[in-house]
């Protein structure tokens, strides 16, 4: 492009278009996209997965927590991995499957939201987020037909509504709306066991964060590619809350004391809750 020689943006930076942004780079540059990497169509490499999400409705919101280890194959390919992320203000995304595509994925998510608050002035709905999402994952199913899947929990604070929400996705792109709490991962099925349990109406956020550690624990105790708060490191899951203010990390400090309390009562009970 003349542009491109000039010292001016390209044209294709300048013209009128799409809010949004994963269109502008389908027209402009489709080979930056996640999905249209090329593999040799053999076997996929071993590379570090993500694990267990769990989301939760609270009180005025919703509650995401992600443990912290990455495997591949047998081996635990990292301890400090971060799975759960902002979309953007009012909305989180927790990540299972291939991790690298699944950042990759996450990245461009928050740009693509970021993209259509700049040109449209106003926030996408949680349903317009939701829709974007499921396009996104959708882009990546060739590289999924391949091993290379990403399967992401996203859950938000609907501002028209007032509540929380929470979607599941599957390799197709498949959106699936899903009442009070959900799992995604490895240590889902045992994840989703303790969330009947443990889950009831009207918990605060407080009590949100509780139950999703406690959760996590649960599954850690089951399935040995997701890791439970580790007390030696002090290692301690990634916890968001998303409500009317906002999305917010955790903070380890205030994680610190839920872990001991809960490590403390699982002591007294001699590993079991009654």
């Amino acid at each position: 492009m003349a542009g491109e020689h000039s010292g001016r943006l390209p044209s294709a930076f300048t013209t009128p278009g799409s809010s949004s942004f994963l269109d502008f780079v389908s027209d402009h540059a489709p080979h930056l996209l996640p999905g249209r990497r090329d593999t040799d169509g053999s076997t996929a490499p071993v590379v570090p997965h993500a694990t267990t999400i769990v989301a939760l409705v609270v009180d005025g919101g919703i509650v995401m927590a992600g443990d912290r280890r990455a495997t591949a194959g047998s081996m635990i390919a990292h301890r400090e991995i971060e799975k759960v992320f902002p979309a953007d203000e009012y909305s989180a995304i927790g990540i299972a499957g291939t991790a690298g595509i699944a950042i990759d994925l996450v990245r461009l998510f928050q740009l693509e939201l970021e993209h259509y608050e700049k040109i449209e002035g106003t926030l996408l709905s949680l349903d317009g987020k939701a829709n974007r999402l499921s396009t996104m994952i959708r882009a990546n199913l060739g590289l999924a037909l391949q091993g290379l899947a990403v399967v992401p929990l996203f859950a938000g604070h609907d501002l028209g509504r007032g509540r929380g929400r929470i979607f599941s996705y599957d390799v197709t792109g498949g959106r699936y709306e899903e009442r009070d709490h959900h799992s995604v991962g490895s240590g889902s099925v045992f994840a989703r066991g303790a969330l009947k349990k443990l889950w009831r109406p009207g918990l605060t956020p407080a009590q949100g964060v509780e139950v999703a550690v406690e959760v996590l624990f649960d599954a850690a105790d089951d399935d040995s590619a997701t890791a439970g708060p580790d007390t030696v490191r002090k290692i301690w899951p990634v916890v968001a809350t998303v409500g009317g203010g906002g999305y917010a990390r955790v903070a380890d400090d205030v994680l610190g004391p839920v872990v001991e309390r809960i490590v403390a009562q699982r002591t007294t009970e001699g590993g079991h809750r009654p």
